[in-house]
């Protein structure tokens, strides 16, 4: 983490401060200061401290974030289990067939789609909105937002766990435990699911990053004050302090959740070992 953080430090660094930043602060040590006291200044367009920005927009991003990855895991993993289960069937095939189909449509037609059919027919789900409370935020106005986001996600990763699941039920291990007399439903739930664990956390923990960027569609389209809609407001504005602290802080978070999903292996498998 230590040299990939250095490198992600000195590239931001070049880009940022050489080609559209303050040339009074072209120095290296300033810039590592900045980022290790967490004080970026002020954005030029808002002068607002880039720090508050970061503090009162995320908990806004993290209150449909967060949700939306327990939600797809919570879905994804026991519907890609079921049909591996039920492998080469017609409920196999069909599943598959539908989650092809989802694919293929962009998530900002499941946007448009579900504005209009849940919010303004079915008036079920506000459109666009937020407050000042938490929990008004997380079942009033969170809940349209999470449901498409989680449904966007779900396709590919129950086909991409489906395959770690088929890959597993080849295992000796389990031609073993069906010799033994050990039921199908005992195998997947006592051995196959806990192997299969191991690239599904990798998955995870790649996905991690990449739901907060793709939270900028959600929170520009439903009106979320949170940390995406102000970076596409900063990118658009060439806000470079927002940009830059963003930049930083984002490769930091990914380094960190990698470093996570590595420590967790050992508990999901103790055969690894961390050396």
């Amino acid at each position: 983490m230590v040299p990939t953080l250095a490198g992600v430090i000195l590239l931001v660094f070049l880009l940022f401060k050489f080609f559209g930043g303050d040339p009074s602060q072209m120095q290296l040590w300033i810039f590592v200061r900045e980022i290790l006291t967490f004080d970026f200044g002020k954005s030029w367009m808002t002068r607002e401290q880039v720090s508050s920005i970061f503090l009162t927009r995320l908990p806004a991003t993290l209150t449909i974030t967060i949700p939306i990855l327990l939600l797809e895991a919570a879905l994804a993993i026991p519907t890609a289990m079921l049909v591996a289960y039920y492998r080469g069937t017609l409920l196999d095939r069909t599943v598959m067939a539908i989650c092809v189909a989802a694919m293929s449509i962009s998530f900002l037609v499941y946007i448009i789609v579900g504005q209009y059919v849940l919010g303004f027919q079915l008036g079920w789900f506000p459109v666009q909105g937020w407050s000042d409370s938490f929990w008004r935020n997380l079942f009033t106005y969170a809940p349209l937002p999470i449901l498409l986001a989680a449904l966007v996600g779900l396709a590919p990763q129950t086909r991409l766990y489906r395959s770690f699941f088929l890959d597993e039920t080849k295992s000796d291990y389990v031609r073993t435990a069906r010799a033994k007399g050990l039921s199908e439903p005992a195998i997947m739930r006592k051995h196959v699911l806990r192997n299969a664990l191991v690239p599904v956390l990798t998955n995870v923990s790649l996905l991690v990053p990449g739901v907060f960027v793709g939270s900028f569609l959600l929170e520009i389209f439903f009106s979320i004050p949170g940390l995406g809609r102000e970076i596409y407001l900063a990118v658009n504005r060439s806000d470079y302090p927002v940009i830059q602290a963003v930049t930083i802080y984002l490769s930091v978070l990914t380094m960190l959740i990698n470093l996570t999903a590595d420590v967790l292996y050992t508990f999901v498998d103790p055969r690894i070992q961390l050396r």
